[in-house]
């Protein structure tokens, strides 16, 4: 049987599986598909790292490491929804939440105090940040609108606000002192074993990383940033705010650089609240404080001080509100600040909202005013400084004539600056920073200060070489111009470059049109076109992938989850994404509060239309073909006549758009005539849910406007979920027809 594999996630994801996974169960079932789930979430990933404290019946088997495994065959087929990439707060109340489960995960020891304690804390170190998306991507990755989505938001476009030539928004990033600044990179020619030491300046070596085993042809990078020079920006970023009358807001991604981005927000939550912590640094750090977990971290420990004492840093924290610049804020009403948690602002989705909104960002008065957007390295802070200014320029992009801005992303095998986390460190002590290699051979290496953070990551030839193969297919395929965003002055880049001209110059690229250009250059090249109603294909590494596939899809199309995302792995499987989850926490406060769902599942259609015409290609499987084009014309016309979820109670939500959905598809299928015995199976079915449409409607809105209790936000309990996601039993039953009916033949 052919087989797909359906991750289970987290938060509005993971709900909407449990309503989505009946149909998908019926109509695959149907094609000889089965749809096998494999956990993957945070309170999974937990589990599985620590099997060793658990009673055999709480064990869970490592289902990541499994489709790791799987990533690497021809037959896989995996569906990927979002998932959380847990910062420290997250990850620690996900391990109370498994605790008071019952489960005995041990705490967090953010600072070891024996080997013990250091050995947990590497095993929730794998499990933190950016844990998926690495081991699954064993491809690059091609993203862009599929063509009922783009003309959907043609005729229904997307809020965009107005530009002023005037507005005071901009981007903020450091002009030296940074990774770009200092980036230096290698290319190894023979596969080797490299170290990386840290060399005090008494001649004291320490040993950070023992081993990075290098490929042939691999490139290797190394780059570092300051802390005095990070430290002396957000200072002036911070006196810049207050003085043009600006919010001051940082834009990081805490999540996927979970050693780096963390520590530079720490500094920022220090430059702005520096009062308070110079004064009360002493009693902060006795609580166990730490700045890169933010204001949260720092009120929750203020609840453990006497009244005095609590009081007297609650009226400085006051204070840095009344003399500093306005702060940007993630939710005013709660009063949860741009530096509330590091996980609450990711710059892949706070940023094109900021460009959607006109440069502007929500102040304490809930009311919108123009910001500065600190983005402190500025290896891509160009993307978003140069739209800002083009918008400026020329007004908001138009989604009813704009062009599109697809992508071709490089992040096969831990590519780039998200394969870093395991290979960066804050600098103990000054000295020199060196990447040894096994012939005892400096290859690179960095003078470094105290506080520092340093960092190195790693490309894999074979990654590079596949990249440029499916740029120039895409290229070929659209006809639309591809451009390579690569910058010849940037070290890594420079590696990168000479590895894509070696490999075009062995394929057949005749009448296509490649370029090359830097971040800024590539940036406002991609606006003319978009504003000109061309498409332009982006050819970026791995951060700017994430960046891109974020920015032009909110302007396009309202949204980075209507997006098609597919990843051709190197072995021959497939890889389908279902785009962004930025929004997935709200959305389950929403259904907690008022039993209502409004996670859009359009990206999980959207895999599933080309997770079933990959079935079809690489196993011969007719019939799964045609459930990938019923499918995809199930999904033009739920966007024709609006079924996509509802903000407001009472109305449509995730639940009612899947069996408007199911109602389309198994129209769709009932209609064609290639497989007459696929459509006598759905014949029914449509039959039924047409007739029962108000019936199932009306038993879906009937449930809302009431709290649920899901017995756990990371840990659902997975029976009461299924019930709260499955409130029709009209619906429910319609199903399992099908599926007895599917069984009977």
């Amino acid at each position: 049987m052919s087989r797909i594999i359906y991750t289970y996630t987290d938060e509005a994801p993971a709900l909407a599986t449990e309503s989505l996974q009946p149909v998908l169960d019926a109509f695959a079932g149907a094609a000889g598909v089965d749809v096998e789930t494999r956990d993957i979430s945070l309170a999974g990933r937990i589990l599985a790292a620590f099997g060793d404290h658990l009673e055999p019946h709480q064990q869970v088997g490592d289902a990541l490491a499994e489709l790791g495994a799987l990533a690497k065959r021809p037959e896989a087929n995996i569906v990927k929804l979002p998932n959380i990439s847990a910062s420290i707060p997250q990850l620690e109340a996900a391990i109370a939440e498994l605790q008071a489960a019952g489960y005995a995960v041990p705490d967090y020891p953010e600072e070891p105090a024996d080997d013990a304690e250091a050995k947990v804390k590497e095993r929730y170190d794998a499990v933190k940040g950016s844990a998926v998306n690495p081991v699954l991507r064993e491809g690059n990755s091609d993203r862009r609108a599929p063509a009922a989505v783009k003309a959907y938001a043609r005729a229904y476009p997307p809020r965009m606000g107005e530009w002023s030539s005037d507005s005071p928004a901009h981007v903020a990033t450091m002009t030296g002192g940074d990774f770009r600044s200092s980036e230096r990179s290698v290319t190894v020619a023979e596969a080797t074993d490299v170290r990386v030491e840290h060399v005090g300046e008494a001649g004291e070596v320490t040993v950070l990383k023992p081993s990075i085993p290098l490929e042939a042809g691999e490139v290797l990078d190394a780059a570092v940033m300051s802390r005095r020079a990070l430290t002396a920006f957000l200072a002036e970023q911070v006196a810049d705010a207050k003085a043009k009358g600006v919010l001051f807001s940082v834009h990081l991604k805490a999540t996927m650089m979970k050693v780096s981005d963390p520590i530079i927000f720490g500094h920022a939550v220090r430059a702005y609240y520096a009062e308070v912590f110079e004064r009360h640094g002493a009693t902060l750090e006795g609580l166990g404080v730490s700045a890169n977990d933010g204001m949260a971290s720092l009120e929750r420990a203020l609840e453990r001080l006497d009244d005095e004492t609590r009081a007297a840093i609650e009226a400085d924290i006051a204070k840095a509100y009344e003399t500093g610049p306005g702060l940007a804020q993630v939710d005013s009403s709660r009063g949860i600040t741009n530096l509330h948690v590091p996980s609450d602002v990711i710059i892949d989705a706070s940023m094109p909202v900021v460009v959607r909104d006109s440069g502007t960002m929500w102040n304490a008065d809930d009311e919108q005013q123009p910001a500065k957007c600190v983005i402190p390295d500025s290896s891509y802070a160009a993307l978003y400084g140069e739209t800002i200014e083009f918008c400026k320029a020329n007004g908001a992009l138009d989604p009813k004539t704009m062009g599109s801005v697809p992508n071709v992303g490089l992040m096969a095998r831990k590519a780039e600056e998200y394969g870093s986390h395991d290979k960066t460190f804050e600098i103990p002590a000054d000295g020199t920073v060196r990447v040894v290699d096994a012939a005892g051979q400096t290859l690179l290496a960095h003078t470094v200060e105290t506080g520092d953070i340093w960092r190195a990551c790693q490309t894999k030839d074979d990654a590079v070489r596949d990249w440029v193969q499916l740029a120039v297919r895409r290229a070929r395929a659209s006809a639309a111009p591809a451009v390579f965003w690569l910058d010849e002055t940037r070290a890594h880049d420079a590696e990168l470059l000479a590895k894509v001209r070696d490999e075009l110059s062995g394929l057949d690229t005749d009448g296509l049109r490649l370029e090359v250009m830097p971040v800024a250059e590539a940036t406002r090249f991609s606006l003319e076109r978009a504003r000109a109603g061309q498409d332009t294909i982006s050819v970026t590494g791995n951060v700017l992938r994430d960046y891109l596939t974020d920015l032009f899809p909110i302007l396009e199309v309202g949204t980075s989850a209507r997006m098609l995302s597919i990843v051709p792995l190197m072995a021959g499987g497939g890889l389908f994404e279902t785009g962004a989850g930025g929004s997935a926490p709200k959305h389950v406060q929403q259904l907690r509060k008022e039993n209502h769902l409004r996670w859009d599942s359009l990206g999980e259609f959207l895999a599933l239309t080309a997770s079933f015409e990959h079935l079809a290609d690489r196993f011969g499987n007719e019939r799964a073909r045609l459930l990938g084009r019923t499918l995809d014309a199930a999904v033009a016309r739920y966007l024709e006549e609006g079924r996509s979820p509802s903000r407001k109670v009472g109305e449509l939500d995730n639940r009612g758009s899947h069996v408007y959905l199911t109602l389309y598809w198994a129209q769709a299928l009932a209609s064609q005539t290639e497989d007459p015995a696929a459509a006598e199976i759905f014949a029914a079915l449509a039959a039924e849910l047409a007739e029962q449409e108000q019936t199932i409607i009306g038993e879906l809105a009937a449930v809302q406007g009431e709290p649920v209790d899901l017995g756990g936000y990371y840990w659902p309990d997975r029976e009461r979920a299924a019930e709260v996601m499955r409130p029709s039993a009209t619906f429910n039953a319609a199903l399992e027809r099908l599926v007895a009916a599917t069984e009977g033949r």
